[in-house]
């Protein structure tokens, strides 16, 4: 089978809520054509598609399009990926670490691209949604222990001051190829997205506490998907071509 068949083949298969079919047509690729081959054929498609299988991630298993999708094309399809609403940020979690800590992959080029992209420190804000108070321990005392907060977190202005503080704790004490170890990155190696990111998971938070629907309090329409399928791998967003657009 041609690229281009492949590629009509694989955008059908998700369209249709076959996520694993598509998956393994483009790993059957990989097996026949070589890894070269699948990289041209992931170049060619469109971030919604690829965020479809990277986010049906399988700890029983190893995916292939986790372990070639490049950093550009994974932001791509990470600044979109709120368009599921899946509320737990389960599967975001889960690609995020299976894509970002795979075998000889460099975490910060992942994070530098996610930096570059609108939506970016949204998406990282999402990730750590349920660490908020470790996250806010983290930025006010380098450390990941709440008990040391005094109940009172930085202002905007003394948060950017300490932007460039240095580590109290070493990167091998917290690399555990999950949240710890990616919050350690974001905040030494890309300070500005470290930054950028709790500011929103602040308004996130805010947002909470007075019952506001955070969604709904922003000026666009992504076209939300129930999870209800999504969240099973059995649909995938129907985004708009300015949405992927957008992303890009």
């Amino acid at each position: 089978m041609n690229h281009l068949a492949l590629i009509e083949k694989t955008r059908s298969l998700i369209a249709a809520g076959d996520i694993s079919g598509a998956e393994a047509a483009l790993t059957d690729l990989a097996d026949s054509d070589g890894d070269g081959a699948l990289v041209v054929v992931l170049e060619q498609l469109a971030p919604k598609d690829i965020l479809a299988v990277i986010r049906e991630y399988d700890t029983s298993k190893e995916s292939i399009v986790n372990l070639l999708v490049t950093p550009s094309q994974f932001a791509r399809a990470l600044v979109i990926e709120k368009q599921y609403k899946d509320l737990t940020h389960n599967h975001l979690r889960g690609m995020v670490n299976s894509v970002m800590f795979r075998e000889d992959a460099d975490p910060v080029a992942f994070l530098n691209a996610i930096a570059d992209l609108e939506g970016g420190s949204e998406a990282m804000a999402d990730y750590f949604a349920d660490k908020w108070s470790r996250i806010e321990a983290f930025a006010r005392t380098g450390t990941f222990d709440t008990a040391e907060e005094d109940g009172e977190m930085l202002s905007e202005q003394a948060l950017f001051a300490s932007a460039y503080a240095k580590p109290k704790v070493d990167l091998d004490e917290v690399s555990d190829q999950d949240w710890m170890q990616l919050a350690w990155l974001l905040r030494y190696e890309c300070p500005d997205l470290f930054m950028e990111m709790l500011l929103v998971m602040r308004a996130k938070a805010r947002a909470h506490d007075l019952g506001l629907d955070t969604e709904e309090e922003l000026p666009e329409d992504d076209g939300k998907v129930e999870t209800s399928d999504t969240d099973r791998g059995q649909a995938t967003p129907a985004a708009r071509d300015d949405d992927e657009e957008s992303a890009i």
